[in-house]
């Protein structure tokens, strides 16, 4: 038999690795960071300094000590919106092509863009 090659529904993510995002829902609503790191798989992102969790870890060839250790936890991205570097508020994302044919994002409220 034929093996089946899985299809990857490959998503456009309106947030990005570097974003300042907002979280609107959750324990950590109401704050704001970068982003780390973006989980496209799990439709999940990082922010730095936010959703700290504990991992209790072994000692290891590249830890030598073991011990409990704090890092960030994913947040979902419908949980989190764009901070506008203009208007510094949370906004939905637009897209405007430019006259040189790149496509570029904006900011809903303003029409700023954001790099």
């Amino acid at each position: 038999m034929a093996q089946k090659t899985e299809k990857v529904n490959r998503q456009i993510f309106k947030i990005r690795k570097n974003d300042l995002v907002a979280v609107i829902a959750g324990k950590e609503k109401g704050k704001s960071g970068r982003v780390i790191k973006v989980l496209y798989d799990k439709n999940r992102v990082l922010i730095e300094k936010l959703n700290m969790v504990k991992r209790h870890t072994k000692p290891d060839q590249k830890q030598q000590q073991g011990g409990i250790v704090e890092k960030e936890g994913s947040i979902h991205m419908s949980n989190v919106m764009l901070l506008c570097g203009k208007c510094s508020k949370p906004t939905r994302v637009g897209y405007l092509y430019l006259e040189d044919g790149q496509k570029a994002r904006i900011c809903k409220k303003c029409k700023e863009i954001i790099t």
